[in-house]
Order: C-alpha cells, then structure tokens, then sequence
C-alpha cells in the first residue's frame, strides 16, 4: 500500500506500508542516493513473520517531491516525524541506512525518541562521515567533494561509479543497473544537497542521548561508511550492540540479505 504524506505545505513524501495489519512494525530509512526500494529483500520476508514494513522515501528521493531546500538532519528529521504522527505509530523500530542511519539518531536526540521502542542502524553516517580535527575517522572532505562535483557534471556515472563500491559481493549486471536507476529517480540538487550536510553536519551529542535497545549492523568491507564509525557508534550509544558482517560491504542487506533479516528479526522479538 502507497501513499503520500504532507510533511509541510505543498511538500509530500511517498510511505510504502505493507503488511500494515501486522503486529511488529518497522520503520525503514534508506541510504543516499536510493529510496525505500532499497530494502526490497526485506519487505520480501518479514512481513511474513508478522512484520509491517513501512518505507520513507525521503523528500527529494523516490517518488517524494523533489523540494530545492530541506536537506539538513533537523529538516528530515521533521519529515519522519510528521509521517510517525500521520499514521499514528506507536512502540516501533526505527531502521535507518547510511544516511538515513544519520537521520534516525537525528530524530532519536530531536524527539527524544517519540514512539520508538528500539533502534537499528545499518552502515550509518554517523557521529561523522567525514573525518574532522579531532575525528581522524570516516572519508577525506575531498572525497565528498568530489562527488559533489560529478554530481554536477556527470550525475549518471558518479551514480555508476558509486554503485561499484557499495557490494562487497558479486552483482549481476542486471541488479547493478537497476541500483543505478533507484538513483536516478531522485533530484541532482537532492543528491547534492545531502551530500553537502554530510559536509555541514555531525551527531556526536545525538548519540549519547540514545536510551533505547540498539542493534549496530555493519559490513567490515564498507567502503563508503568505514566500519570503525560502527564501532564509534556502539561505544557511545549506551544499550547498543555491534554485530559485524564479515562478507559485506555498504550494501549489507543484499550482500548478506539471510544473515541480515535474521538479526533484524532476532532483535525484534527479544
């Protein structure tokens, strides 16, 4: 089931809700530049095992409206927080990857984690994804932009470009071109635009206002979201857990789909 949400006026994000009479519910955040397509091998399974799966396409991504502002943790944030009151959520899990990973811990410290029960991030960018004075962690400010200005000058093969470093396994060509085409439906100034508040932004104190159960998943291949930011996460959310993904890389819920329904499952119903 498809639907928009008003997040503010004349702004509204797509939320696909399936299996929404099921008793566990999962709210997913998808990673730049993909929407919530990415979790395609999740909305697969578990909704089976009683799961209703809700995925958030972003405002500039997927089928949301492609806004020229908003793009700044607080913003997103916002945004995740008008669909939770739109559809009325209560004791959920909050998912988010890489990026969305950064607007999941945003909303937890924002909304003193309103409805949330639990809390997993996958390959999140956070505290940093850049590395900074005192934070020799994540990428080089260059590597950032430089995609950045591919963006603006070859938006399709930064996309390609991309998509050969997000799997540590082996992908047909086939998926690796309908990768690319869940980043080429969002906005070029989208695209951009995230990428600059990876630039702008950081979550340190965010972190350590997390109280909830927290499940840390993340491939130790990971060349977008090096692995040590998993382990920085994990020491500074109290109650979390780290589980590493030996065979995987930015893409962890494909490379190692089976392991990683298992755990997201598992965690659920302790």
């Amino acid at each position: 089931m498809g639907y928009y949400v008003e997040v503010e006026p004349w702004v509204k994000v797509y939320v696909e809700d399936i299996n929404p009479n099921g008793n566990k519910t999962i709210v997913f955040l998808h990673g730049w530049p993909g929407n919530h397509n990415l979790f395609e091998y999740q909305f697969n399974v578990l909704p089976k095992h009683g799961y209703r799966c809700i995925g958030i396409d972003q405002r500039g991504f997927g089928k949301s409206d492609k806004t020229f502002i908003g793009y700044d943790y607080n913003t997103l944030a916002d945004d995740v927080r008008k669909v939770v009151e739109a559809l009325k959520l209560k004791n959920f899990t909050l998912a988010g990857h890489s990026t969305g990973g950064a607007i999941a811990v945003r909303y937890m410290s924002r909304y003193k984690e309103y409805g949330v029960s639990k809390l997993m991030n996958f390959a999140a960018a956070a505290p940093s994804l850049i590395k900074r004075p005192n934070f020799p962690y994540g990428l080089d400010k260059k590597t950032v932009t430089s995609i950045i200005n591919q963006t603006y000058n070859d938006r399709p093969k930064m996309l390609s470009d991309f998509g050969d470093i997000f799997f540590f396994q082996h992908i047909t060509k086939p998926f690796a071109d309908w990768f690319l085409s869940l980043g080429l439906q969002a906005a070029s100034w989208s695209t951009i635009a995230v990428a600059n508040t990876w630039i702008r932004e950081e979550l340190f104190n965010d972190l350590s206002s997390i109280s909830v159960p927290t499940l840390i998943l993340h491939g130790i291949h990971d060349k977008v979201v090096p692995f040590e930011l998993g382990e920085i996460q994990n020491k500074c959310i109290r109650n979390s857990k780290l589980i590493p993904f030996k065979y995987s890389g930015h893409g962890l819920f494909y490379d190692e789909k089976d392991k990683f329904n298992e755990e997201l499952m598992k965690f659920n119903e302790e």
